[in-house]
């Protein structure tokens, strides 16, 4: 059996972490197109896997945004969430393929690190109404693109939640 400890292996993911104030000099080595996805990825489902690999397959980069704790703890999804603290959410985002790089925003919206970064296009699940969101606004404003991925029915990090507490 290997090792654990295969510590290139730790080193290229925890690379894929990427701290807020450096992130604007990292998403500009990154191959473009660049999709930029925000959102809390507080208990990694099905239907986030599939969405990100969707995101992802726009382009050549992926940047996924998280929430931070107290910014998750603001969107009123329960007291207790998110159940996964921050670098650990990271960090399991980092893992994922289809990833390219992973930081946070502290704020309720990604609003001012997107009109940094400027990202070419910006992807949120089905659930949203593109054309409410002042995040479309900043991105069409400097010919990006933004648009949301069909809903994957049935998985919700809520309901899963709800589900393992009734057991």
């Amino acid at each position: 059996m290997q090792a654990m400890t295969d510590l290139p292996a730790l080193a290229a993911l925890a690379d894929k972490i990427c701290a807020r104030a450096s992130v604007a000099a990292r998403v500009a080595r990154l191959p473009r197109p660049l999709v930029f996805t925000n959102g809390v990825f507080d208990v990694l489902h099905r239907g986030h896997v599939m969405y990100l690999s969707q995101a992802r397959a726009l382009g050549a980069s992926l940047l996924v945004a998280l929430n931070t704790d107290a910014s998750a703890r603001r969107l009123g999804k329960g007291e207790d969430r998110p159940l996964n603290n921050e670098a650990d959410r990271a960090f399991v985002m980092a893992a994922l393929a289809s990833t390219t790089l992973v930081t946070w925003f502290e704020e309720d919206t990604p609003l001012h690190l997107i009109a940094e970064i400027k990202p070419d296009i910006l992807v949120k699940g089905g659930d949203y109404d593109m054309a409410k969101l002042a995040e479309t606004r900043v991105v069409e404003a400097y010919g990006g693109r933004a648009l949301a991925l069909p809903f994957v029915d049935g998985y919700s990090t809520t309901a899963l939640v709800q589900r393992i507490r009734r057991a």
